[in-house]
Parts: C-alpha cells; sequence; structure tokens
C-alpha cells in the first residue's frame, strides 16, 4: 500500500511531523518528479496541488508584461509550493516554476484542505514557513533595489545551496539572469569577478563554490537576514 512506501523525511516540514500527522497524511501524498523548467502554476490560476519538494527546486516568479520573469523566492525541501490552497486565496498573481529537477511529494489541493483540521503540527509550522517566506521575498526587493549585481548573485548562489546537496550548482549564466531580472552580460562579468576572488569555480552550466564564507561575505546582509529568519523560525526547537 502507499502508505507503506512513501518516505516523508526528505522534506523539512514533514519531516517534523508527529507519526500522527503522518499517517493521517501517507495515503494522499504521491511522489513526482519535477523537471526543470515545469510550470506548476500560473499567474491567476487556481492551486490545485501542494509540492513538498525533496531534492527538486522551485521558483515564485514574478511575470512582467513585456514576458520576463523575476525570481521573488526560491522553495526546496525545507519549505511547500502551493500556499494559496491553504490560505483560501486559490491563486497569486505569480508562476510557480521547477527551477531544478528533482523529486517532490504531491497532495491534491482538496484533500490537503480535507486533512488539515487534523494536522496541527503542520498548520503551526505552514504559518512559520509563510513568516520566513515573506522575509525571502521581502530581501529580495531590497537587494533588487539596493545591492550591486555582484551582491545579488552572491545571494542567489547562497539560497540556492542551501537547497540543494553539496557545494555545486548545474546552472546556466542565463537561467540567473532571468532569475534576476538582468541581462546575461551583467551576469558573465559577475561571475568572473567571483572566479578571480576564487570564490567559485564556473564550467559551461556548472558553478562550484569553493569558499562559502568569503561568498556570505560578500552578499550584502539580505541573506543573513533570510538565512537568520528560517534556521530561528524553522529550526527542530521551534
Amino acid at each position: 500500500m502507499l502508505e507503506t512506501i512513501v518516505d516523508l523525511s526528505g522534506n523539512q516540514l514533514l519531516k517534523r511531523l508527529p507519526e500522527r500527522e503522518r499517517t493521517a497524511l501517507r495515503p494522499y501524498l504521491e511522489p513526482v518528479n519535477l523537471r526543470a523548467g515545469q510550470l506548476l502554476s500560473d499567474s491567476g490560476q487556481r492551486i490545485r496541488h501542494v509540492y513538498f519538494p525533496i531534492s527538486a527546486m522551485i521558483s515564485m516568479l514574478s511575470l512582467q508584461e513585456s514576458g520576463s520573469t523575476v525570481e521573488l523566492a526560491s522553495i526546496g525541501h525545507e519549505g511547500l509550493a502551493g500556499l494559496p490552497a491553504l490560505t483560501g486565496g486559490e491563486t497569486m498573481p505569480n508562476r510557480t516554476e521547477v527551477r531544478k529537477s528533482g523529486v517532490a511529494l504531491r497532495i491534491a489541493a482538496g484533500d490537503l484542505r480535507a486533512q488539515w483540521p487534523m494536522l496541527p503540527t503542520l498548520q503551526r509550522m505552514t504559518l512559520l514557513y509563510m513568516q520566513a517566506l515573506l522575509t525571502q521575498v521581502a530581501q529580495t526587493v531590497v537587494s533588487v533595489r539596493h545591492h550591486s549585481l555582484t551582491e545579488q548573485l552572491c545571494r542567489w548562489l547562497l539560497l540556492a545551496l542551501d537547497r540543494a546537496a553539496g557545494n555545486e550548482l548545474d546552472v546556466t549564466q542565463q537561467t540567473i539572469a532571468d532569475m534576476l531580472g538582468v541581462r546575461r552580460e551583467g551576469v558573465t562579468e559577475a561571475v568572473g569577478r567571483l572566479v578571480q576572488l576564487h570564490l567559485i569555480e564556473h564550467s559551461r552550466g556548472h558553478i562550484t563554490v569553493i569558499d562559502r564564507a568569503g561568498l556570505e561575505g560578500y552578499s550584502g546582509e539580505s541573506y543573513r537576514i533570510v538565512k537568520h529568519e528560517f534556521d530561528r523560525l524553522l529550526s527542530t526547537t521551534a
């Protein structure tokens, strides 16, 4: 039966649930393989599924009238995608798209809402996660407005590393430019600067961070604020 094979430990929210809540959720959770670029929900579209990433990474994107996008927040194994299904809003003026291929646990929004009254721990953890996610969105705005492109790149790389395994990222400069809402040439220059500072190594479609502490030093306060809030709100003792 599905209840015996679905492992919830890969997602930090599900991992911290008491066994009774895990038991209630298991029959409704479905492991799915997500591919980079896959659209999970578009602007104004009703949210039909909630995703708990394990190895996949998901982006919340602001869609501009020109067709360009800017990443507002990234979601990995620490959280969930599809919050409007739980808040009652059902839709958002944002696009939710898979940034990094991987596995997630998916549950139909209606099934999760039906079980919601019996999941008090998940309710509490979700509210804390929402606060942390709002902090990430707010600091993205601050970084875009006040920080140099090199600082923005450092922040983006660190947030991606926090949601990945190890110190390597498979990502192109064009993808980074799309996420930051800037020209690719600017990203190329910023990447080159970080290589010269011996903070990262770069090859086509691949970045390896070799000095994380140095990268944090160049990232500005926005990353530190986001990291502190996620650690504070979503620690095992929160």
